[in-house]
């Protein structure tokens, strides 16, 4: 990669899970009325089309991971497993009663924290009585993260039964040096066993998520972690550069210093190591950061062009409603964001008044759900158009006077109205998105609010 385009493109820029970004919210005009509006309005446009997506975050760890941004709650008190539960399914109640009829489930996902932290027959009576008040779309998708120290067997098998077919484990890398740095002690013996296991019993995908850009990491290392990983083959691989965003309150990135970290030259080359040998062994790129065999769900949705990006990351699928459940969870009604309190406490006694714990959130205007289209078009596909009335830029010249110069430097290319990441310009896809990202462009932060691009 140029080093010159490094230099010039490595800054402070949103992963784009969301357009507008958190940061970028108006939570001053926000309210839950507003929320509750704009959910059941598309809820009654896409149920019966396509259903809907759930998102259950499940927070609990029994121990800090130190390169974690996630929200989470450290406890090996594992009574606290069944009051969550019992809340998570009275907010469910809660939406089911506003939203006025049988929700149609097509993606379930279970975040953390440590899904696995529960137990397996605690996860069979949370999903269980989810599903027993819900329908599901013929073509539902389940899937959870697993940690690979505490995955067991039982696990695997309990959420099978109720229609799991694919889990991601996460790896981050191999090196003891850098486990001990992160708090991450994970043998590769820990990941086949889980590995294993999981196709074993007969889920259909298996991901592995690594991570470049970790205190003390260099490239033999990222070149170890994925030879062990081509050892077993999952079908997806999440290789993601490491967000260094230790300003975050609640964040768990200590126990290294900021020189520790590689430097952004040797973070790229990291990347492009880990990628030339990923594309050897048959990954194909898809979306940024992440890598699929020719035979998973998720290369044949960008084969296809259905592949959907939100805050449960890559979907094979889209689905214009998402529904967050649990602290911290952020839902998404294609017109609105909101997302709920991050303090289990205040969580808990919300609910208790029968209240939805969203705390904050946005409305999108038509300017924000114009952009947002084409930053999820670049994020999914590498590409994007203005020719639909729709997504007419013609009247937003700040955003082609950006594009001209990325446009210049070779990263990316115009075809009439169409514009196409090339393959130069993959690695700063953040970046391309970032012309289209016009609160972030007329209103600089002050203060770093996002993790650097490279």
């Amino acid at each position: 990669m140029c080093q010159k385009l490094v230099n010039k493109y490595n800054v402070a820029g949103p992963r784009y899970t969301s357009y507008p970004t958190v940061p970028y919210w108006d939570v001053e005009t926000f309210s839950l009325q507003q929320w509750k509006q704009v959910l059941k309005q598309s809820y009654e446009e896409s149920n019966t089309k396509e259903g809907i997506s759930l998102y259950l975050h499940l927070p609990f760890c029994e121990s800090l991971c130190t390169f974690c941004g996630c929200h989470k709650r450290i406890t090996k008190r594992h009574e606290v497993e069944l009051p969550y539960i019992k809340a998570v399914l009275k907010e469910w109640q809660l939406y089911r009663n506003l939203l006025g009829t049988k929700p149609k489930i097509k993606e379930l996902h279970l975040g953390g924290g440590t899904p696995t932290f529960f137990s397996p027959e605690n996860l069979t009576l949370l999903i269980s009585e989810l599903l027993r008040v819900s329908d599901l779309a013929e073509d539902y998708e389940f899937s959870f993260e697993g940690h690979p120290n505490n995955t067991s067997a039982e696990h695997l098998q309990a959420l099978y039964d109720l229609g799991f077919r694919r889990v991601s484990f996460g790896v981050q890398d191999y090196n003891l040096k850098v486990q001990k740095a992160i708090n991450r002690i994970q043998p590769f013996e820990n990941v086949k066993r889980a590995t294993e296991m999981a196709r074993a019993i007969g889920y259909t995908s298996v991901g592995h998520d690594i991570i470049f850009g970790l205190p003390f990491q260099t490239e033999a290392d990222v070149i170890e972690t994925i030879r062990k990983t081509e050892a077993l083959m999952p079908d997806r691989i999440a290789f993601y550069s490491y967000a260094h965003v230790p300003w975050i309150k609640g964040n768990g990135q200590r126990g290294f210093k900021d020189e520790d970290l590689p430097t952004p030259e040797s973070k790229r080359i990291q990347y492009e190591t880990g990628k030339s040998l990923l594309e050897k062994v048959g990954y194909t790129e898809i979306g940024m950061d992440h890598f699929a065999l020719k035979t998973d769900g998720l290369y044949k949705a960008m084969q296809n062009e259905t592949m959907h990006r939100n805050f449960m990351g890559y979907t094979a699928s889209k689905t214009q409603v998402m529904i967050g459940l649990g602290v911290s969870s952020i839902s998404d009604s294609w017109y609105g964001f909101a997302q709920n309190v991050k303090s289990i406490e205040e969580y808990y006694n919300l609910l208790e008044n029968n209240i939805i714990p969203v705390y904050r959130g946005h409305i999108l205007n038509e300017e924000d759900l114009k952009i947002r289209k084409h930053i999820l078009n670049l994020m999914c596909h590498f590409k994007t158009s203005w020719l639909k009335p729709k997504l007419m830029f013609d009247e937003l010249p700040e955003v082609l006077i950006k594009l001209k110069e990325l446009e210049q430097d070779g990263l990316i290319e115009f075809e009439r109205k169409q514009l196409t990441v090339t393959e130069k310009g993959r690695p700063f896809i953040r970046n391309i998105c970032m012309a289209f990202d016009l609160l972030l462009q007329r209103k600089k932060p002050n203060t770093q609010l996002f993790s650097m691009t490279i």
